[in-house]
């Protein structure tokens, strides 16, 4: 799809007028216009302003040139759901949400990437082992690990994350082993619907925002797992069974 067609779709789509987008991007009418004619193409920065208007990456506004890829993980970016966000809520079209949460990188530790990435890559046509040896492989060629020392925050958010597994480990909830790790998992994924006191359901996370949180075995054994999501905010620490099916809630704690 080009560049003018793409406009086009997404402004009916939402049911804007060309005067409506134009006021909202700082153009005029006629502007709008030729894009949709295809007589011109928006500048770089009226395509950061449309990006955000509709909520799209740049990459889709201009049709999906580029095969985008996290310079992270290798993850083929194809959804702009799972593309990463800078500070102020643009896209970042270098990283997923796994990887760039809000501006902030959430690996930093090349070995500890390698461990997520392959349970999630194993299948009856790909070994562990051959997971390990092409992650080990893949990762050194990307962008972030290559530019570490410089894109690196030295140590604050590893630093954050730390302080968080102590918050969340002197909660001493029963039956719940102590929390080693902290990944990062995005709402869309583990946004469980719980079942309150009063009968009524509800969510708690942001789906298109990034968490950090981690998978436990109970100790006292059964089917039921540990769920653990947090943030600046909130820890929230439930249970629930195989591929999330009967959630409760076990603890809700705001920071």
């Amino acid at each position: 799809m080009d560049t003018k067609q793409v406009i086009l779709e997404l402004r009916t789509q939402r049911g804007m007028s060309q005067d409506e987008l134009a006021e909202k991007v700082f153009v005029s009418r006629q502007a709008v216009s030729r894009w949709e004619n295809g007589e011109t193409v928006p500048n770089t920065e009226t395509l950061k302003l449309l990006s955000k208007v509709f909520d799209v990456s740049i990459n889709t506004l201009l049709g999906s040139p580029r095969k985008l890829v996290c310079q992270c993980c290798g993850m083929p970016l194809e959804d702009d759901n799972i593309i990463g966000h800078n500070h102020d809520g643009s896209f970042n079209e270098d990283y997923c949400k796994w990887c760039y949460a809000d501006g902030t990188y959430t690996y930093n530790d090349m070995d500890d990437l390698i461990e997520v990435c392959v349970k999630n890559m194993i299948s009856e046509n790909f070994t562990e082992e051959q997971a390990r040896s092409y992650m080990k492989e893949l990762l050194p060629s990307l962008d972030y690990w290559k530019k570490y020392d410089e894109l690196s925050d030295n140590g604050q958010f590893e630093e954050f994350k730390k302080k968080l597994i102590i918050e969340i480990n002197e909660l001493n909830v029963d039956g719940m082993p102590k929390v080693e790790k902290l990944n990062a998992l995005v709402g869309k994924y583990v946004n469980l619907e719980y079942q309150l006191p009063n009968g009524q359901v509800a969510k708690f996370l942001n789906e298109a925002k990034t968490y950090l949180g981690n998978q436990l075995e109970c100790e006292y054994g059964g089917d039921r797992c540990f769920g653990v999501v947090a943030d600046m905010d909130f820890i929230l620490i439930c249970t629930y069974e195989e591929d999330g099916k009967n959630p409760e809630l076990v603890l809700y704690k705001k920071r």
